[in-house]
């Protein structure tokens, strides 16, 4: 899968291009330049074809030079990415600013497009003839307001992008994923190592990521490492999450995601971002608590890391932690027979019937509740799709779905069906729509 970032200087509208382009408000606008944005990664789904998005902070001149710290980020989503998306402001002349930038991207060798923003009508796309001067060759108009150019654009970034990958095996791959220093690799040589049969081992579409392929149980698998990024010094901490994006090309061509948590640091922030990566993403999960070695009284530990992770997880209360050790390999043998189970869950397929049988059922129970005067009526269920499971719902108006009854719906479903592991799309739509 390939990398997309975009560069530019500040309030130019590179968060408004990114919420438009992963459909979703995640980067945080304010017309105040340099505001720092929480997150900064996402998934593009065009015409079947999907790639990743960094979104970067405005770089800036201070004294006549870069602010550092925000050049060096700028340069690592430049240096992860296969096409850059230089934005200016289509409003505006070009500046000192965009020169030097410039400078900077013409030194990346990468393929570079212009993105002319704030193109919001005829007599405004005149000016982005001025753009040429910085000496690239693809320049497009656009409005991330407005919503308008992205089309053109997109056919553009897509236009090469390969499907093949998706379709050349159809073996389970799993990918382990984790801040750095929780042990992946240690875990993923482990489970290899243990009276396993290698296969092959193969670079991946990452740098960092290598594919094996092993079997376990005479049956074979693809286990996907992601190396964490370990630089030294302050800039490359304060920008650790940079190296999500390393697992987030892993995380995208996998079935299922291992998510690899340190039993001596506990839970943080961090891990719950990279259960949201795969979430995003749509694949099943396993969390696995490793380094359970260090543990003092693990009996009793168990019980309270298991009240833990229902409390810090409480969005995935359906994915199931393995508790184990790399080091030692113990309870190393809980983890396959998880994934496993969690990619069954993911790609299974429900009867029509047993379906409605189980929404009948619930909706007997406990009806919709009623919205000015006006009640939720469910017709008929059924699964449109797999990978996760989707399930869309007939309804008389999908208006009147509250938040917490499809909540309700989805609890029934999951009592009724084991689908441990993986996430479920509900969809709602009204009778005889498309």
């Amino acid at each position: 899968m390939e990398t997309v970032c975009l560069i530019g200087k500040p309030n130019v509208g590179k968060s408004s291009i990114f919420n438009r382009l992963i459909k979703e408000k995640k980067a945080i606008i304010f017309d105040t330049p340099g505001v720092t944005r929480d997150r900064l990664y996402g998934i593009v789904n065009y015409q079947n074809k999907k790639f990743s998005l960094i979104d970067t902070g405005g770089i800036v001149l201070e004294n006549n030079d870069f602010d550092q710290d925000i050049v060096m980020q700028a340069q690592l989503a430049i240096n992860e990415a296969d096409i850059i998306l230089f934005v200016v402001d289509g409003t505006k002349d070009l500046d000192a600013y965009d020169f030097h930038i410039r400078d900077l991207l013409r030194k990346s060798a990468k393929k570079v497009i212009v993105i002319a923003n704030k193109i919001d009508n005829e007599n405004r796309q005149e000016n982005i003839y001025n753009y040429y001067e910085l000496g690239f060759e693809h320049i497009f108009p656009i409005s991330a307001e407005h919503n308008l150019g992205f089309k053109n654009l997109l056919d553009f970034i897509t236009k090469d992008m390969d499907l093949s990958i998706d379709t050349i095996d159809d073996t389970l791959k799993f990918c382990l994923v984790g801040r750095p220093n929780v042990g992946k690799s240690s875990l993923i040589n482990a489970l290899l190592n243990e009276e396993r049969t290698i296969v092959s081992s193969t670079a991946g579409t990452t740098r960092d990521a290598v594919d094996t392929k092993f079997k376990y149980n005479g049956k074979e698998y693809i286990a996907i490492d992601t190396a964490g990024m370990r630089k030294k010094g302050k800039v490359y901490e304060n920008v650790e999450k940079y190296s999500l994006m390393r697992s987030l090309k892993a995380i995208v061509r996998s079935d299922v995601c291992v998510v690899v948590i340190d039993a001596q640091e506990g839970i943080i922030e961090h891990d719950k971002h990279i259960v949201h990566y795969c979430l995003e993403a749509g694949k099943a999960i396993v969390l696995a608590i490793n380094k359970w070695d260090t543990v003092k009284n693990p009996d009793q530990e168990i019980k309270k890391w298991k009240l833990l992770i229902q409390n810090e997880f409480q969005f995935i209360p359906y994915v199931t932690p393995v508790f184990l050790s790399a080091k030692t390999k113990k309870r190393l043998s809980t983890l396959m027979p998880e994934v496993i189970s969690a990619y069954e869950n993911w790609t299974k397929k429900v009867s029509t019937s047993a379906l409605n049988d189980i929404i009948l059922e619930a909706t007997s129970l406990h009806e919709a509740p009623s919205y000015k005067g006006k009640r939720l009526k469910i017709y008929f269920v059924s699964q449109t799709a797999n990978k996760p499971p989707k399930f869309t719902f007939q309804v008389n108006n999908k208006n009147l779905v509250h938040f917490s009854y499809e909540r309700y719906l989805e609890n029934k479903i999951r009592e009724n069906i084991d689908l441990t592991g993986t996430p479920i799309i509900l969809q709602f739509k009204n009778k005889n729509e498309d």
